[in-house]
């Protein structure tokens, strides 16, 4: 396990790297908490992941329907991606995704040793990555998130030792990275930043972290430059592209109007019904493919043809809405949940994952019907 120490303003500090899926790795954090003696523990953690970790009933009092409407069921579908990466792996090899961190937690109770949450909010991290993608990068993550879902490839204890040197969330975040480059700035870069930030500020003047091997590098190169603000860094910012957004619903209109306008009121009509048809069966479609009831189904063909025509609204989120009412998942849903997620069928089976599969699947089933309808409405305007 990797590890580096430095001193830093009369601070000395420990950086412990580990695999999150490594059972090595737990051994070797409970090792370097004994031999180094610090007067607090830094862990990989946000504060409420924290507050998770030492109270795991914390996670069946959340509400589907409450984070559909505020409009964080994306977001819970990312987290869940890179959880189902991580247990996919700790279920091959017998060990808890994050045990290490556990076993931080443990032996720094044990020894009577301050414990700081050093990571930023995990909802911060994903709504900042969220609203940093532009609307083709979007569609590029969620479906590079269903191929990893459906990409269930066997891993060998060999493999996970070689995340000492990149982490299984590194490794996942490159892999998207290729897809949307700003996904690995605001998921690592700007953590490592922080973290380091944090790092330095724990109270004590000896200090073990306990980070995935794929923040070290970058970890340490900040504490030697560290950022002074914190601020900046746990600021949501506007979404991005509030203009380009309106750029296909423009597009469409003043399609629609000049074939109404310049050619004839039947090419005007024509160019509706096929937008209506494009958008509302790859919508419907999505639904079907995420097992959706059949009511939620037609609310993805009625919503998709209004909803892609305005940027603040999605079809994904009325289909999400109306599933969550007509299946309500169960206390016990929410237990299931971290098992499920490891195998394909799960993310079908559990309720809770099949309402955000039917979010996801509807709103990518509307963002392709309505780029077809694109070359479809511009051959009625130039032949008739």
């Amino acid at each position: 396990m990797p590890k580096e120490c430095l001193e830093v303003d009369g601070k000395e500090i420990m950086i412990v790297g580990t695999a999150h899926v490594s059972k090595a790795s737990v051994d070797e954090t409970r090792e370097a908490i004994g031999e180094f003696g610090p007067d607090v523990v830094a862990i990989e953690l946000c504060q409420n992941r924290y507050d998770v970790m030492r109270n795991p009933g914390t996670w069946q009092e959340m509400d589907i329907v409450k984070v559909i409407r505020e409009k964080k069921s994306l977001l819970l579908f990312a987290n869940l991606i890179m959880s189902s990466i991580q247990r996919r792996m700790g279920d091959k090899l017998g060990v808890k995704p994050g045990e290490e961190m556990r076993a931080a937690i443990e032996e720094a109770d044990r020894a009577g040793i301050a414990l700081a949450p050093v990571d930023r909010s995990v909802q911060v991290t994903l709504k900042r990555a969220w609203n940093s993608l532009t609307f083709w990068e979007k569609n590029k993550f969620l479906f590079s998130s269903l191929t990893s879902i459906l990409g269930m490839e066997e891993v060998r204890e060999e493999d996970v030792e070689e995340l000492k040197t990149k982490d299984t969330l590194t490794q996942a975040v490159e892999e998207i990275s290729r897809q949307a480059p700003t996904i690995k700035r605001v998921l690592i870069d700007e953590r490592d930043a922080y973290m380091a930030r944090k790092i330095l500020d724990a109270e004590g003047k000896r200090v073990l972290a306990v980070v995935g091997a794929g923040h070290m590098e970058g970890i340490l190169g900040q504490i030697r430059n560290p950022v002074t603000d914190l601020a900046p860094l746990e600021e949501v910012p506007e979404k991005k592209g509030g203009l380009m957004g309106w750029i296909l619903p423009i597009a469409v209109l003043t399609l629609v109007g000049a074939g109404f306008f310049r050619g004839s009121p039947q090419q005007g009509y024509e160019m509706i019904k096929w937008w209506i048809l494009c958008s509302a069966s790859m919508s419907a479609l999505g639904a079907v493919a995420a097992f959706a009831h059949p009511v939620t189904i037609l609310v993805a063909a009625v919503s998709a043809p209004i909803t892609t025509l305005n940027p603040a609204l999605a079809a994904g989120w009325f289909a999400g809405l109306s599933e969550a009412y007509l299946k309500k998942p169960k206390v016990a849903d929410f237990g299931t949940i971290h098992e499920d997620i490891i195998h394909v069928k799960g993310w079908w089976r559990n309720p809770i994952t099949r309402i955000l599969l039917v979010v996801v699947l509807v709103n990518l089933g509307a963002s392709v019907g309505a780029i077809a309808a694109m070359p479809i409405l511009t051959k009625i305007m130039l032949h008739g």
